[in-house]
This record gives structure tokens, sequence and C-alpha cells, in this order.
């Protein structure tokens, strides 16, 4: 199995955290255990990868950890990585405690800092998916995406009790600056009357005259799915045009926006990052390097870097979007 040199491999997350990297972490210190590779935590991304906070794991210091939300190793933006300067410095921290692997948790803004820190170095590395957005191309899932989705609709069904017993609209503005997978998907489950995407131009009249419609049927209490990323407004500026055109809607609004970062990751994501994360270990233990782990057809597969990350991104299924206009009619 272990046809590469590789003896310490460094684990870290970037970017914004999603439920499951805990999961993902426990998986490659774990994995490393069983192939007598020595794993090392990297905090705070590559910030911390610069500053040198870096600290051997074992199997007991992840212990605990499967089920909760967030990330043990901590998660933070570096624009000082960026630079030849900020990234000389990583890697000659790296190379201080005899690194000669990595493991980086996050979305692609952490694959295009990996990508160019493997072409400074030589270090191997393999990315693993972790954005509850799930717009990474290469992966049917990213780590994360199913515990915010579920999050969401735990959320809809809360707000539909009180949209029924007051006879209210609501916008419901959910995560997803460029991916609608959270809106669609929250929408269908949630029973919502429309679903706002970044994916598709839905202009403010069309929208406007199904909520009119739902109105003359007598369906004043309905909800409207909004991603984040949506053309025409988010919640608040949607809400804002529509009392603006009538009185008619007795209106409310709800972002529900770090909210659906945190918690207890569902079964699906703990088992989905223990998978990738066994997987970003054999990979680099079989020489693989400068790839991501993905999930395509219930398989795990490394897609090389330019596949993933020449522009394209995961499409919205535009199968689930006709079920989700279908439905709320």
């Amino acid at each position: 199995m272990n046809k590469s040199s590789i003896t310490k491999i460094g684990v870290f997350t970037s970017g914004g955290d999603a439920p499951g990297m805990n999961a993902a972490i426990r998986a490659v210190v774990r994995s490393c255990s069983y192939h007598n590779v020595e794993t090392w935590g990297i905090t705070r991304g590559y910030e911390g990868m610069i500053d040198g906070e870096m600290s051997k794991l074992g199997t007991r210091s992840v212990g605990n950890i499967i089920q909760r939300g967030g990330t043990i190793l901590k998660c933070a933006r570096s624009d000082s990585f960026k630079t030849k300067e900020g990234r000389a410095k990583a890697i000659a921290n790296l190379r201080k405690h005899g690194i000669d692997g990595l493991v980086a948790i996050g979305g692609d803004g952490t694959f295009r800092g990996l990508h160019e820190l493997i072409k400074d170095s030589g270090i191997p590395a393999i990315s693993i998916p972790g954005t509850i957005d799930n717009d990474i191309a290469g992966t049917d899932y990213t780590i994360g995406y199913d515990t915010a989705t579920n999050t969401a609709v735990e959320a809809i069904d809360r707000i539909r009790d009180t949209a029924l017993s007051h006879n209210r609209l609501f916008f419901i503005e959910v995560m997803g600056r460029h991916s609608g997978y959270i809106a669609i998907n929250s929408a269908i489950a949630g029973g919502a009357v429309a679903v706002i995407i970044p994916e598709e131009h839905t202009s403010f009249d069309s929208l406007y005259t199904l909520l009119e419609q739902t109105g003359k049927a007598n369906k004043k209490s309905s909800l409207v799915v909004v991603a984040e990323g949506s053309r025409i407004g988010g919640a608040m500026e949607l809400a804002r045009m529509v009392t603006e055109r009538s009185s008619y809607f007795d209106i409310k609004v709800t972002i529900l926006g770090h909210l659906q970062r945190g918690g207890s990751p569902t079964y699906f994501d703990r088992v989905l990052a223990s998978h990738m994360g066994l997987a970003a270990v054999e990979g680099l233990l079989q020489g693989k390097t400068d790839c991501m782990v993905g999930v395509q057809h219930g398989k795990m597969v490394l897609n090389p870097f330019e596949d993933i990350m020449n522009g394209q991104t995961h499409e919205i299924d535009r199968e689930a979007l006709r079920l989700a206009k279908i439905l709320s009619t």
C-alpha cells in the first residue's frame, strides 16, 4: 500500500467551516495511524502554517470529535499566503517539522492555495471538499452540505408553523452566494411556494405574479426561499419590493445566515467525511498529488486540480429545480 516515502502528513482546515470537518480530521489521523504515518495538525489554515502553529496529533487527539460541528483546527483566511514570501514562510515551517505530505479540507480558495504551495515546494498534497454550498466540481456532495440543508429545512418547518398561525408571507434567506443547492432542496422539502437562486434569472415581476396567484387562491400564508446570491436581491430587498407594490401581504423575513454552518453533522456528512479522509491519506501514500477527493455515483475518486478548477462548478440539478416549481403550484 505505502508506495511513497511519506512519513508525516499535515492536515488543516481553511476558508469557511462546515459540519463534518472534524469527522474528516479524525479520519485522516486514524488512517495515518493505521498506515504507520505521523499526523500533524496545522491550526488556522494557511495563516497558521505561516506562523508555525503545528503540533503532532494521535488517535486520542481526535477522540469524541466526530459528532462536533466546526473544526478543532480552526479556520482562517490568509492574504499573506497569496504572496510568494508568505508561502515561503509556510514551506519553511513544514520542512522544519519534517512534514512531507498535506491534506487540506476546504473550498475552492483552499484548493488554489494548495496548488500554488505544491508548485513552490513539491510537497505532495490532496484536498477534501468541505463547503456547505455544494458548489465544487468533481464531486456529487461536499462535506457540510447535507447538514446545512437539514438545518435550513428544520428552520423552514418552524417558520411555517408561525406563518400559518398568522397568515403571513415569509421570505427565508439561506446560504449560497453562487450556488442554489441548499435553496432548491430546502424549498422542496419545506413546501415553499417559490425558490430564487443565483443560477437562474427570475424576474421580480414573475415572482410577484406568482405571489398574487397564491393570494387569489386564498393561500395567503406562503414561504419563499431565497439564496443569498439571488440576482434580484436578498430576502430583505424582495420583501421591501413586494411591500412597495401591494399592502395585501403581511410579510416577515428570516435570514438563516451562519446558523447553517453550525451544529452536529448528520450521519451522511460524518460518513462522507470519513470516506474522504481515508481516500486522501491513501491517495498520498500511492503517490498521488495536486488532486481532490470526490464522490461520484457512490464511489471515491481523485480529480486532478486542472479538472476541477478550470472554471467549472458543480451545476445545479435542473430536474430538482423543475420539481420545486411543479410542486409549488
